[in-house]
């Protein structure tokens, strides 16, 4: 079976447990990251990772978590398949 893959995108205001919290998510929902890359600008911090999905039979599950996450810490953070968010951003 082919690895369904997935893109994590997080932004907001930089602060103490970022990482921490959207990891806590992924790895309580036993998903593997398999590529991440993260940098601060001015006080934004952004992170986008590409993390194994294979075994989840519904993001929306996990977009939910994040969305609680989101409101508890002020963040944007989205979950989408990866050939979605390739389509999306074809130029």
């Amino acid at each position: 079976m082919k690895n369904k893959r997935a893109v994590v995108s997080v932004i907001g205001k930089d602060q103490v447990g970022i990482i921490a919290n959207v990891t806590n998510v992924l790895s309580s929902n036993e998903v593997n990251i398999l590529d991440i890359s993260q940098t601060i600008m001015q006080d934004f911090f952004t992170m986008t990772m590409i993390v194994d999905v294979t075994e989840i039979q519904d993001l929306g599950h996990l977009q939910q978590q994040f969305d609680e996450v989101s409101e508890e810490i002020g963040l944007e953070i989205n979950i989408q398949l990866e050939e979605i968010f390739q389509a999306m951003h074809r130029v």
